[in-house]
């Protein structure tokens, strides 16, 4: 059963693994990462910020959304992490299951825009994130369980 899709450029680490993943209740973390499934470097640093007792798995996009499809990881409290808002929009585009939507954390770049003092959008993350809520899709900004939620909309992505 999948518990969440967040956003999260970091993937695995501290917030993540701990908060998340009990809050949750969370057995499974998924990394759908077209990059981390091809780096080992990567995929070691990722393994150490994993909770003991929870299983990481680190794929592509692609071969996330067919593990998932197959029924493979219907065992699993699973909690699938990404680390922009184009990557979540391909698993929701193969994905029918997902509905929602977590942003965690995204970095200020020069081109990007707040959105809340974690969240920093650029052009093409906001015409992502109103393809996504045309498609009923909710989003929510929620860098840790206990903290408020805010609500991403149309407003939001416009002031």
């Amino acid at each position: 059963m999948i518990k969440l899709l967040r956003v999260d450029y970091r993937l695995v680490h501290g917030q993540v693994a701990i908060s998340w993943s009990g809050y949750l209740g969370a057995d499974c973390i998924l990394v759908a990462n077209d990059e981390a499934a091809k780096d080992e470097m990567r995929q070691s640093v990722l393994r150490l910020s994993k909770p003991q007792r929870t299983k990481l798995v680190i794929k592509s996009i692609e071969d996330s959304i067919r593990a998932i499809k197959s029924g493979v990881t219907d065992k699993y409290n699973l909690f699938i992490v990404v680390n922009n808002i184009q990557d979540a929009e391909r698993l929701v585009a193969g994905i029918s299951e997902l509905k929602y939507i977590n942003l965690g954390v995204l970095p200020a770049t020069k081109d990007s825009k707040a959105l809340s003092k974690a969240i920093y959008v650029t052009a093409d993350d906001i015409k992502s994130l109103k393809k996504l809520l045309n498609q009923g899709i909710k989003i929510d900004i929620q860098q840790v369980p206990t903290e408020s939620i805010v609500t991403v909309n149309e407003k939001l992505l416009k002031e």
